[in-house]
């Protein structure tokens, strides 16, 4: 069976991401970041949706990006509430996190290297998302060819490195209908940006999941304020 990594964050995306993996027929190796985001509450998330999956192993990386801030996810700023859905693409917003993706990436792929695992899926989209640098397929294409050139295997040609992202031309709506299809529970997943014990509902990301389940025609599992 071969491997790949996942990067699972606990979200909607990552899970059903992890979920398409599986059904590919891989052996799953997640990893996750506390990164020292406001909403850590996703890890919890992360480790229920591994334990459902049935991913060989889970590792959760530690660092602090509160120490760079920058980003409502990782400083002193205010989380944008009541957004219109139309509107959120329509700059970089500041939720975003400077360099994130690049930054998860770069483990997922030493990770990666040292377990031999040539495929890393990561639950990006270019439909529905909040106007990220880092979710276009453009960048995916960048790293996927930089990682081919900066790792041993690359190199040697021992193996050759794949970014994989089964979500990337999914709408949000597309996305929960694939994951259901394939079991996935959303009740273990967590979208929301800020660190309550229950999602607002108010920030652009539970917004998003709110409208696409609503698209769906079912209800978000999850209870909110």
């Amino acid at each position: 069976m071969s491997r790949a990594v996942v990067l699972l964050s606990g979200g909607l995306d990552s899970a059903t991401t992890a979920a398409v993996a599986r059904s590919e027929g891989f052996e799953l190796y997640a990893i996750s970041f506390d990164y020292g985001q406001r909403h850590t509450r996703e890890l919890e998330s992360a480790k229920l949706v591994a334990t459902s999956i049935g991913v060989k192993d889970h590792l959760i990386i530690s660092f602090d990006l509160r120490a760079m801030g920058g980003s409502a996810l990782t400083d002193d700023i205010n989380v944008p509430l009541d957004r219109k859905t139309e509107n959120m693409a329509e700059t970089i917003p500041i939720t975003y996190v400077p360099a994130r993706n690049t930054i998860f990436l770069s483990f997922a792929l030493g990770y990666a290297e040292t377990l031999k695992a040539y495929d890393i899926f990561i639950g990006v989209s270019e439909v529905d998302y909040s106007g990220y640098p880092d979710c276009r397929i453009e960048y995916i294409e960048a790293f996927e060819r930089m990682a081919n050139l900066a790792t041993k295997a690359g190199i040697e040609g021992t193996g050759r490195f794949r970014i994989r992202t089964p979500l990337i031309d999914l709408s949000k709506a597309d996305a929960i209908r694939r994951g259901l299809k394939l079991g996935l529970d959303y009740s273990l997943t967590w979208s929301c940006y800020m660190g309550d014990k229950k999602p607002c509902g108010r920030c652009d990301s539970c917004k998003l999941r709110l409208a696409a389940f609503a698209e769906v025609g079912i209800d978000d599992p999850l209870e909110y304020m």
